[in-house]
């Protein structure tokens, strides 16, 4: 079998259709990329393996030539052509600078540079989550967080420098912000820009710290924040509350703080987006005859007329009692019951005679399968005795 015959499809490596386009081939390959390149799975050899084999379809398959050529003859129509790369195949007409640029935020040696903005920039969204009833989930409410947040240093004016020094510029990235580390592969030399660990972005570094601020340029201090939760918010939603996250950096504006919901859950109610769901019990009196029953709703509790001969499981919509939607408050979702039917597992001596009676007058169904089987047996007799055994003279 040659080397051609043992490859997989491209493209089902790939995992596209034959006829996908470019952006959906790229797409892929990055995904690919990301997931199984050598550098985020050291020591692995089977991501090695899945790594090389991604990029020799992506190399194909990104090659209008190449693939048109895959399209007409498969594997056999690079069989022993090439050099170098992976299984004698020549990656050299592949450009992968654009692929890896955005997996690790830089470029492939040789190609293109990258330069950090050393400017203003927003500072990082802060994560908490808050807990709320099922009732404040549909109407909304305000709720009070305690966090942790930073601000600027007043005495160094968020620089971290004591006062009557400056920060110095950083002599490891030498005021980039960044530095470059590179990696050899298979296609290359890949240089990948991280931030600075000694300035931490900033390009800069200080000498001698602020006394207050031990050179942060912030002082953290408990804060109480007021949250709004809109009506209609599902459980795992968050609410963004604007600059209240992390200070920005060289003067940029503060993040967001994401405020998660975590809506407990309801002994009766159960929700699917705008509606809700729950079960009401009927006695079998109010089914069979017809009558009133109290149904609990968010809006409180409800009378709702059973009409006679109500089986079980019947559902029923009580529109507009539902969740309210979260870009108008004023539209919402209904409110669905299931009604069961109670069957009563105590009776008094009474209530059988009176249900024995009933079941009498309505088809007398507790003798039903005795009255089937003394047909039954009715029927054999006729049968026996109109069949008469002609050997028997007797």
């Amino acid at each position: 079998m040659s080397k051609a015959e043992q490859k997989r499809d491209y493209y089902e490596v790939l995992g596209v259709e034959r006829g996908a386009d470019d952006g959906s081939i790229k797409k892929a390959y990055r995904q690919l990329a990301k997931k199984y390149h050598p550098d985020m799975n050291p020591g692995d050899a089977e991501a090695e393996k899945k790594f090389k084999e991604a990029s020799e379809a992506y190399a194909i398959l990104s090659d209008p030539d190449k693939r048109r050529q895959y399209d007409q003859f498969g594997h056999s129509a690079f069989e022993g052509g090439g050099a170098g790369g992976f299984g004698g195949f020549d990656f050299g007409g592949a450009d992968f600078s654009d692929i890896f640029g955005d997996i690790f935020g830089d470029f492939f040696g040789g190609g293109r540079s990258s330069s950090r903005n050393n400017g203003p920039m927003k500072g990082a969204n802060i994560r908490t989550s808050v807990r709320i009833t099922f009732e404040e989930a549909v109407f909304g409410a305000e709720k009070e967080l305690e966090l942790t947040l930073k601000d600027t240093c007043k005495t160094c004016n968020g620089n971290g420098a004591k006062p009557g020094t400056s920060p110095e510029t950083c002599h490891r990235c030498g005021g980039r912000g960044q530095v470059v580390t590179q990696s050899k592969t298979p296609f290359g030399v890949i240089r990948n820009a991280q931030v600075c660990p000694d300035c931490g972005g900033s390009g800069k570094t200080v000498k001698e710290k602020c006394p207050d601020c031990h050179g942060s340029g912030y002082i953290a201090s408990r804060k109480k924040i007021q949250v709004s939760i809109p009506a209609g918010i599902d459980n795992g939603q968050s609410v963004r509350i604007r600059d209240k996250g992390e200070p920005g950096i060289n003067g940029g504006p503060r993040g967001d703080l994401l405020v998660e919901v975590v809506v407990d859950r309801h002994p009766i109610f159960q929700r699917q987006d705008m509606n809700i769901f729950s079960t009401v019990p009927v006695s079998f009196a109010v089914a069979a005859l017809g009558g009133e029953v109290l149904m609990d709703t968010v809006d409180g509790k409800v009378v709702y007329d059973v009409k006679a001969g109500t089986q079980t499981d019947t559902r029923i919509r009580l529109r507009g009692k539902g969740v309210p939607s979260l870009r108008n408050k004023d539209i919402r979702g209904d409110h669905y019951v299931t009604l069961v039917v109670q069957v009563p597992d105590r009776l008094s001596s009474e209530a059988k005679d009176l249900l024995r009676q009933f079941d009498r007058e309505t088809g007398n169904s507790l003798d039903a399968v005795k009255n089937m089987e003394s047909n039954d047996s009715g029927e054999e007799k006729k049968k026996e005795k109109k069949f008469k055994n002609p050997f028997n003279k007797g």
